[in-house]
């Protein structure tokens, strides 16, 4: 009966000191369960912390009249670990977002890259195959060309309109050597100077170079403005991620995170009242960004939207190509008038002797991985954007209800159970819970809010320049100029006839469009596809074939110049 007698009374005595616990009326007999978590968090040395509870006349912000089990270092440690704790919410509660819009953006890039390589490729292939004595000395101009059209889709100061201007500029005089004027030997290099000089005036490709901006002005400056939005989109969170919490935040923090540890209430949660109005008052800068971020989704989903079709950047570039070979039949048909007024400008042809190779056969040079697959079987670059924005836009509140998701789900104590209230556990917190964002916390009982931080209002100014961008507001007009595409984007003017055979170098007439769609993948693209992989038949308007395999040659131009650029120049913020 003795042994009974002693066990019922530690039961009834155990039981006694978890209600005293729980009502708060009494302090801890120890603070055993106050050094464990301590040193389970490594908030500090252990010999800080006192064994059982003492008079806290140091602390002041977890004060009591109760013996405490806090010292004031302990509080000081407390009120970092608080800041770290809400940060480290954060930075978790934005991990998917984050990882959605920068997969994204890697993603995007690479197949912009990819892309580039393919495009150039197409154009480097047709010279070889169409006008293969002229195909290496092509392959400067269209190297320069595509590079700029990287350096361009990752940001840097150059204009379409400069860089499509600089590929005619250099062209023509090969094309003058090759195809209006042909001789036993080549032109001097100073004879080519002035009819790189003489181009815009002579227009020996008629209205093409003009198309080629619209058309590259039109699918480019949207695709880097879709980028740089994503860019925009990662610096964003990784601001609010390491958001800066004023004094009277962090003092609000460790009362409602670690005060209670004082008390011996290591396991103890906030009262879901309490906790939404720290972190409303915590995050109330945050809250200020709903507005232009939901707005920042919907213009990138509208912009989205209008990057398909004929003046997407896939259409764009995967057909240059045949821009190109519009505008050689143009010089083709006006050779004589062309070679007149280059006569009166330059002069007669200066020649030197002929140096000029034909298409290198090298079939381990440019191979950069190109893969391929059909629309059935893989999701095309449309697919992906689509894909994308549908995800992105279950986050467009985010920002807006950030604390109550986070008192919601993590931090609070569910309806019902116990809770801390500030100051001791209870079933309830009674004062008034404000709303959210910097006006509503004016009647905040547990944080006063002074304003909005200077670097949240930067970052609501760089919001609302990127959607001023994705709307179209800030982009040049190219509607001038006609842009009307059949087929492949762009044919010659109505004087070119297509009645010209393969032995003229026009390669096919009309104007036709590449079925192929380029695969978006994760990291890790092969390193090397021969050219001749990319298997491509080119259907005309009259339904001949025009075969850019391959046949036997490979692209001159190295695109490692363009991959080098990608890696120095990382993604560019737009300021």
């Amino acid at each position: 009966m003795g042994g009974k007698s002693f066990l019922l009374g530690v039961l009834t005595a155990s039981i006694l000191l978890l209600a005293a616990a729980s009502e708060g009326a009494e302090p801890p007999p120890s603070c055993e369960a106050v050094r464990k978590v301590f040193q389970l968090r490594r908030l500090g040395p252990l010999g800080g912390v006192p064994e059982f509870p003492r008079a806290g006349v140091d602390l002041q912000i977890c004060t009591s009249e109760n013996p405490t089990c806090c010292t004031k270092k302990m509080e000081e440690r407390y009120q970092t670990a608080a800041k770290q704790d809400i940060q480290q919410v954060l930075q978790t509660s934005s991990a998917t977002l984050k990882f959605l819009i920068s997969h994204n953006a890697a993603a995007f890039q690479e197949t912009f890259e990819m892309l580039i390589r393919l495009a150039e490729n197409y154009t480097s292939t047709f010279f070889c195959n169409v006008y293969r004595t002229m195909a290496a000395e092509a392959a400067v101009p269209v190297q320069e060309f595509f590079t700029d059209v990287g350096l361009f889709l990752l940001g840097t100061d150059v204009s379409t309109e400069e860089f499509v201007n600089r590929f005619f500029d250099t062209l023509f005089p090969v094309v003058y050597n090759h195809v209006i004027n042909p001789g036993p030997t080549d032109i001097s290099l100073e004879y080519a100077e002035c009819l790189r000089a003489a181009r815009r005036d002579i227009r020996p490709f008629g209205n093409i170079p003009k198309k080629a901006i619209g058309q590259m002005g039109r699918s480019l400056l949207p695709s880097r403005t879709f980028l740089q939005a994503l860019n925009l989109g990662v610096e964003v969170i990784n601001t609010t991620d390491h958001l800066h919490f004023s004094r009277d935040c962090s003092r609000a923090l460790l009362r409602m995170q670690y005060c209670p540890h004082c008390q011996g209430l290591t396991l103890s949660k906030p009262c879901l009242g309490y906790c939404l109005n720290i972190l409303r008052g915590c995050l109330a800068g945050l809250a200020e960004l709903d507005l232009h971020w939901q707005g920042y989704i919907q213009a990138l989903e509208e912009l989205s939207g209008a990057l398909s079709g004929a003046h997407g950047i896939e259409h764009v570039l995967l057909n240059f190509h045949s821009l190109v070979r519009d505008a050689l039949v143009q010089a083709r048909i006006n050779g004589p008038e062309l070679s007149e007024q280059v006569n009166k400008i330059c002069g007669p042809p200066v020649r030197k002797p002929k140096q000029s190779p034909g298409c290198s056969l090298d079939q381990n040079k440019d191979n950069q991985g190109l893969k391929m697959f059909s629309r059935d079987s893989e999701q095309t670059f449309t697919n992906r954007r689509k894909e994308f924005i549908s995800h992105l836009r279950l986050y467009r509140a985010f920002y807006g209800g950030l604390a109550d998701q986070l008192c919601g789900n993590e931090l609070a104590a569910a309806d019902g159970l116990p809770c801390w209230n500030g100051e001791d556990v209870g079933t309830s917190y009674t004062h008034h819970v404000v709303g959210s964002g910097i006006k509503a916390q004016s009647a905040n009982p547990e944080v006063k809010v002074k304003g909005t931080d200077p670097v949240i209002s930067q970052i609501i100014d760089k919001l609302k320049h990127v959607i001023q961008l994705l709307q179209g507001k800030s982009f040049p007009k190219y509607d001038k100029w006609d842009l009307q595409q059949t087929g492949s984007g762009g044919g010659v003017d109505e004087q070119i006839s297509g009645d010209c055979d393969d032995e003229d170098g026009c390669g096919g007439s009309g104007s036709g469009e590449f079925k192929r769609v380029l695969k978006i993948t994760d990291p890790g693209m092969p390193d090397k596809t021969s050219l001749s992989d990319v298997k491509q038949i080119h259907q005309t308007n009259d339904g001949s074939t025009l075969d850019t395999t391959g046949a036997g040659c490979t692209a001159m131009a190295n695109y490692m110049t363009f991959m080098l650029i990608s890696l120095v120049i990382p993604f560019l913020s737009l300021w």
